[in-house]
């Protein structure tokens, strides 16, 4: 039996666009964005970017979904850091 390495790449997807959801959802819904750290948002939004850019160019569609995934997250995150703050 072969195993398809497809199964991984759709189950980093999965896992990857969800990985800062929990942490969107409590800042919007608490307003509070004092534990975000901004050093983190920029370096995790940079990592999307390059990620998404390298996933479009291979091409490689479970990398671009789950770094355009995380790219909205973290606009998202940056957008309440500085409406909250």
């Amino acid at each position: 039996m072969e195993i398809s390495p497809d199964i991984f790449g759709y189950a980093g997807t999965i896992t990857g666009a969800s990985f800062l959801l929990p942490q969107v959802y409590k800042s919007w819904k608490t307003k509070n964005v004092e534990d975000l750290s901004w050093g983190m948002l920029i370096l995790f939004f940079f990592n999307s970017v390059f990620w998404l850019i390298y996933g479009i160019l291979l091409p490689a569609l479970p990398v671009a979904i789950t770094n355009a995934s995380g790219l909205s997250a973290t606009v998202i995150l940056l957008t309440f850091n500085w409406l909250y703050a």
